[in-house]
């Protein structure tokens, strides 16, 4: 992965969003040893996919950005649902995610003759969702190079969307379209095919980008 371009993008968008609020941000923390490492997949009694565990070993433990959109933004109907940036990627909140997405798929969503319960099913959470859906790896697709989906736990229009085809492909496009939240309805704008993931290149990536430059107070 190009982790340069990450911290290009971290940058740039930063200093975009720090014109509208000056509490935004991102912070990252040293690379992970694989010490750590060791000691989160005996927490998860599985090993991380390879992406995600030379993400945490050659850039960073933890990585967190966020940032508020100006209220007097005003988006086009197509985006509107869009009201902060996020992202939260860390060796804790993957325990965190992994163990939630097990409940979930445990105690709620066990019917395996059931379409929308299976989703929730061979997958590796990496990301929790403040409303309670899970980001995770379909580890039963590809279990080498999984892609990253969405987990709804209450029937959003995101359930089983690919976000990337990998996970490097995840992180490289969320970061161009400036980290645009991590709930289904914020990133849905940004797909164009459900099972491609989110497109930076895309129009309304465009539309985002030039009315958070041009904005003025």
């Amino acid at each position: 992965m190009d982790y340069q371009k990450l911290q290009d993008c971290l940058e740039q968008w930063s200093s975009i969003y720090k014109r509208t609020d000056p509490e935004s941000g991102y912070y990252k923390k040293d690379k992970a040893t694989e010490e750590e490492i060791f000691e989160t997949e005996a927490r998860l009694g599985a090993v991380l996919p390879k992406e995600l565990r030379n993400f945490f070993l050659e850039y960073s433990k933890a990585l967190h950005f966020y940032a508020d959109l100006p209220e007097g933004l005003e988006l086009p109907e197509e985006l509107n649902e869009i009201f902060s940036a996020y992202i939260m990627l860390s060796l804790d909140e993957v325990v965190n995610a992994e163990a939630a997405r097990r409940s979930w798929a445990k105690d709620c969503f066990n019917n395996m003759n059931d379409e929308y319960d299976k989703v929730w099913h061979n997958k590796f959470g990496i990301m929790k969702v403040p409303n309670g859906d899970i980001i995770a790896l379909d580890i039963g697709k590809n279990p080498a190079n999984p892609p990253v989906v969405y987990l709804s736990h209450d029937d959003g229009e995101g359930h089983g969307a690919v976000l990337g085809e990998t996970f490097y492909k995840y992180l490289e496009a969320i970061a161009e379209i400036g980290f645009c939240g991590n709930e289904d309805w914020q990133m849905l704008p940004f797909i164009e095919n459900m099972e491609y993931g989110i497109n930076p290149a895309c129009k309304n990536a465009g539309v985002y980008k030039k009315l958070l430059e041009e904005y003025k107070k």
